[in-house]
């Protein structure tokens, strides 16, 4: 990632739903990088560069909207079967990345979280990880969690373990195990749950992301390719969740009314951010294309 800066006037008009209420979390498989650079006849590092600058803008938006909690997933558990050179592109982003963008992270109070097994990666990433976690551990503004060597069924897995770990009585044939005694081992499990979950690049699937967190939440997909993922295109998945009645297992009711942490559907607060709109928090933040 490069440095984020706010000298750029947002593009256009668009129609913004009130701040308090957006989604507390959204989740997002960014897929298409390697399609998108295939299209544009370009070799797949390409679009995991330009990938990265889709996040970048996603990352400004959801400081713009106040979004309280971002999980992205960068690298699968299965993506180890792709090719070595592939593999060794990717590690060298994320170090890269990582490494850049430590400051950047800080001064906008993003609290940076990698997800998944990290011991499987090199120790010089770890490392990096573990400096860029312990530098933005303070931040509150924006929870920022990258999944990188995850899979939601190697959570559930690592859950288990940890909880029979701390409580050997639940091993017990006459023990009950409740949704309650696991919930608190897996990842992100101090955050709530996403409200909405997007997926780019056209495909209808979870593909092993969040299978224990996803249970309640609300589906997006699109058919554009995360390097082409804009700010308009998130606007849209808003205006799309805004429409749904999260009912949680509920009967549905005559009216439809979102909880509180939903988008009310006809709202007529809903705010404008002209052309030449600045946010305060992003003096510094700038996204490159």
């Amino acid at each position: 990632m490069q440095q984020f800066k706010n000298n750029l006037p947002i593009s256009s008009t668009i129609l913004v739903p009130d701040f308090d209420q957006l989604p507390r979390h959204i989740a997002i498989i960014m897929d298409g990088n390697g399609r998108w650079a295939q299209k544009k006849k370009l070799p797949r590092n390409f679009g995991h560069e330009r990938g990265v600058s889709a996040l970048k803008k996603t990352i400004k938006c959801c400081l713009e909207l106040k979004i309280k909690h971002l999980t992205v997933f960068a690298f699968s558990s299965e993506n180890w079967r792709r090719p070595e050179s592939e593999i060794s592109f990717l590690m060298f982003l994320f170090k890269k990345s990582i490494n850049k963008e430590i400051k950047n992270l800080k001064q906008n109070g993003i609290k940076l979280r990698i997800l998944g097994d990290v011991e499987a990666l090199s120790y010089q990433l770890q490392d990096l990880i573990f400096e860029a976690e312990e530098q933005t551990k303070e931040n509150a503004i924006l929870n920022l969690n990258v999944a990188i060597n995850y899979g939601g069924k190697w959570d559930i897995l690592q859950a288990i373990r940890k909880m029979l770990d701390f409580s050997p009585e639940l091993a017990s044939k006459n023990k009950e195990i409740r949704e309650e005694d696991l919930s608190p081992y897996m990842q992100i499990s101090d955050i709530p749950e996403p409200d909405l979950f997007i997926r780019t690049g056209g495909e209808k699937r979870l593909s092993n992301f969040l299978l224990w967190q996803l249970a309640y939440t609300e589906f997006y997909f699109s058919n554009v390719l995360w390097p082409e993922f804009s700010r308009s295109n998130l606007l849209l998945a808003l205006e799309s969740y805004k429409k749904r009645e999260r009912r949680f297992g509920r009967a549905p009711s005559k009216n439809i009314n979102l909880p509180k942490n939903g988008l009310t559907p006809n709202s007529q607060t809903n705010k404008k951010i002209q052309n030449t709109s600045t946010i305060d928090i992003l003096d510094g933040y700038e996204t490159d294309d």
